[in-house]
């Protein structure tokens, strides 16, 4: 890492030492491309902006001044109060101008990162990675925003506004609000990488563990057709294979079970160039695993790595929830991020908690795939439309087709969640 204060840096010159510079998701990056290619494991090139450049747009036209005055006295459960107070801050974000050094200091790291891969022009993903400065182990994992396929220096900073816009979106302000964190002690750094084509091929999520029960010794993954947000945000409910770690290290191919998921739609580079769309997966695809063999084991491979090498960091057993992506031109595998799993792994204890129903109960309705180890129990309010979040009160079972980070607000208050669509992780 530079000792001055720069306005971006290589992921190459990252490590995961630096979370307070560059948030949890950059500094994890750097790590992945530092460390773990030298093992094999194929990560992405890319640059990343520092919480540095961060501060000087908050100084920027009184931007900082701005935002204290409008958000103070909000109370984040009066949700039209919060909508509205999130709106404006957005807003003012996005109407500041975009400080012309930083601009500058992105514009030569994004050609020079051209020149690294070979190419004049590329698509790129654009990534928030948020961490607050005097708790370097918060974790803000899906508080703001990725933005896709985002092609040329113009499109670039405006994304690059949208993602420092997206700390302000009304879940960023509900969640901070709710954890205790100051807004202004937080910082905002943005990467910047090159795009697998996973458009026209698949990606997803996998786990050093069994999300469901905590189980160490499984590397379970979760795929579908086209760019890994339609899995990540719960559009598609994915394929899943679980592989057990022990005999897999072995040199076996130990792929315990395989079940094929619906997946009902892909997300895909837009017909215009640029940004995402959603698209139906046609029959023939949803009715075959988006994955073969081999390369289920290669990232399960790529898995135990990349666990072993967080593990010897943290001087302890560190299970990793990591994205991934295949290339549909090249035909193959990358990892796109890796960051420690944050449920199961924080547990302090080894107890079984046992639940009992009581009464008359009659036969199940529905059954799926469960993402937790409690019971719920309230009123079903069935929710489809997001322009009627408000309606939703504390204690009910939320019921819906798919969840959005938006709800966020809403979903701290339901004592159950039911979706249709989506994937255990």
């Amino acid at each position: 890492m530079k000792t001055s204060k720069p306005y971006v840096l290589d992921l190459s010159e990252v490590s995961a030492d630096d979370v307070a510079l560059v948030g949890g998701k950059c500094s994890s990056l750097g790590e992945l491309f530092r460390e773990l290619t030298t093992q094999g494991v194929r990560a992405v090139d890319g640059f990343t902006t520092t919480s540095h450049a961060y501060e000087v747009l908050l100084e920027t036209g009184g931007l900082r001044k701005k935002l204290q005055k409008l958000l103070k006295g909000l109370d984040v459960d009066n949700l039209e109060e919060l909508a509205r107070v999130g709106s404006e801050a957005r807003n003012l974000m996005l109407e500041t101008p975009f400080p012309k050094e930083v601009e500058t200091a992105i514009f030569a790291a994004y050609k020079n990162l051209g020149e690294r891969i070979g190419k004049h022009s590329f698509e790129v993903a654009v990534r928030s990675s948020a961490t607050a400065e005097d708790l370097p182990d918060a974790s803000f994992a899906g508080q703001q925003d990725t933005i896709l396929n985002v092609r040329g220096e113009t499109k670039l900073i405006e994304a690059c506004q949208e993602c420092y816009a997206s700390l302000w979106t009304d879940r960023a302000i509900s969640y901070r609000t709710a954890k205790g964190f100051d807004h202004f002690d937080l910082a905002l750094s943005i990467g910047i990488q090159p795009m697998v084509r996973s458009d026209i091929a698949c990606s997803g999520v996998m786990f050093t563990l069994d999300t469901e029960s905590g189980f160490r010794e499984a590397v379970v993954i979760n795929g579908a057709w086209g760019l890994g947000e339609a899995v990540v945000q719960g559009m598609a409910t994915p394929d899943e294979w679980i592989i057990f770690k022990p005999t897999l290290k072995l040199g076996f191919r130990p792929i315990v079970t395989r079940k094929l998921g619906v997946k009902e739609v892909k997300m895909v580079f837009a017909d215009d160039g640029t940004g995402t769309q959603v698209r139906d997966v046609v029959a023939s695809q949803r009715s075959r695993f988006c994955l073969a063999g081999f390369e289920v084991l290669q990232l399960a491979n790529w898995a135990c790595l990349i666990e072993d090498h967080y593990s010897k960091r943290a001087g302890k057993s560190q299970p990793m929830d990591i994205e991934w992506a295949k290339d549909g031109i090249t035909g193959e595998l990358f990892i796109l991020q890796a960051r420690p799993e944050t449920v199961h792994a924080q547990r302090v204890g080894n107890f079984v908690e046992k639940y009992n129903l009581t009464g008359n109960h009659g036969a199940p309705l529905v059954s799926g795939v469960a993402v937790g180890e409690k019971i719920g129990h309230g009123a079903v309010h069935v929710l489809l439309d997001s322009e009627k979040l408000r309606s939703f009160k504390a204690g009910e079972i939320l019921v819906t087709s798919m969840t959005d980070p938006a709800w966020e607000p809403i979903m701290k208050r339901a004592s159950a969640i039911v979706t249709n669509r989506g994937g255990r992780t």
